[in-house]
């Protein structure tokens, strides 16, 4: 059965698992992301949504979000400048790695204070991740 033209399929949301809702909330804007929503539905359920500078695509953090053992979450991102993005990590405090350069694109790695590990590649042929 064919359904025509394909639709794109973007990703919306990342779950990443956190022990202090709070101390994870401000480490992320400290590295620039930005508080979409801070809402408490109900007790046991609070809705953290965060966006990475420039990204169509937002983490969520909350109380009763996900069953995932905090510091499990792994995620890649990409960037146009590896060193850019590490001068802005160091300049927020944040530990970030040496610049780990592969064929297939220059690595930057940071953790949250919960070990969630991201991943931040400058590819040339993408500029604009």
């Amino acid at each position: 059965m064919s359904y025509g033209k394909r639709m794109d399929w973007k990703i919306e949301l990342i779950p990443v698992p956190v022990t202090d809702v709070d101390r994870a909330k401000a480490f992320y804007e400290r590295v620039g992301f930005n508080a979409d929503h801070d809402h408490a539905v109900h007790e046991g359920l609070r809705f953290v949504q965060l966006t990475p500078p420039g990204s169509a695509c937002s983490i969520v953090i909350g109380e009763g979000i996900t069953n995932k053992t905090p510091g499990t979450q792994e995620i890649q991102v990409v960037v146009a400048d590896a060193q850019a993005a590490r001068t802005q990590l160091l300049d927020a405090g944040v530990e970030a790695s040496e610049i780990d350069v592969q064929p297939w694109g220059h690595f930057v790695y940071f953790r949250d204070p919960d070990g969630n590990s991201w991943s931040l590649q400058a590819i040339e042929s993408r500029p604009n991740g």
